[in-house]
């Protein structure tokens, strides 16, 4: 085949993913469920009492500890993991926990409850004199660990669901972004040290 031939060939498929990327980045929050996630709904969670989103919360996870790409996460989320599976499990029992969402290593976005319902990620928690974060804040957990560094993908993935957020939240804004550590002091240390809020911070504008 001729170079005249191939060159728009070549041309045209780095238009093509030029635009996906383009897409992907664009999220929507659409009546609670963003767009491009993969829903999977966790019978974890109750309704918010007075209907307010004006928090986002960063966590990591990861079952068993350290390790990655495991269906466990998943399975605790939904309330059907198996607390035999690995010895570190056996505190896991009878936990009935969620979160919003979760970004995987490789930036697969899930969504267990819709954002305008509440997921149970904060546990005992403060923000602002204010206690009970679960009833106002979106939970978004990162896999990962406090001291492994986050992924690239992982940092391009919530930088577009952070904007999609503050897009269907109006009292989400930069300032209201914060750690478990940050809710929970002195109990809770994610996302940890690993974590680039320099950077996340100044990816948001």
């Amino acid at each position: 085949m001729s170079s005249r031939t191939n060159a728009p060939l070549i041309h045209t498929e780095l238009s093509q993913e030029s635009q996906a990327g383009a897409q992907k980045a664009e999220k929507r929050c659409i009546n609670g469920w963003v767009n491009g996630a993969r829903r999977c709904d966790s019978p974890h969670f109750n309704l918010r009492p007075h209907n307010e989103v004006s928090l986002l919360v960063i966590h990591n996870i990861s079952l068993p500890a350290g390790c990655f790409g495991l269906p466990y996460i998943e399975q605790l989320f939904m309330g059907c993991l198996n607390t035999d599976a690995e010895p570190d499990f056996s505190d896991l029992k009878g936990l009935e926990v969620s979160a919003h969402f979760l970004i995987r290593r490789d930036g697969e976005l899930v969504q267990y409850v819709s954002c305008d319902r509440r997921a149970w990620h904060a546990g005992i928690s403060s923000f602002e004199e204010r206690d009970g974060c679960n009833d106002f804040a979106i939970g978004i957990e990162l896999e990962g660990t406090d001291s492994q560094a986050y992924t690239e993908l992982q940092y391009r993935e919530l930088k577009a669901l952070t904007l999609a957020l503050f897009e269907a939240y109006p009292m989400l804004n930069v300032d209201r972004v914060v750690g478990h550590c940050d809710i929970a002091p002195g109990r809770k240390t994610d996302p940890g040290e690993s974590f680039d809020w320099k950077r996340f911070k100044k990816d948001l504008g």
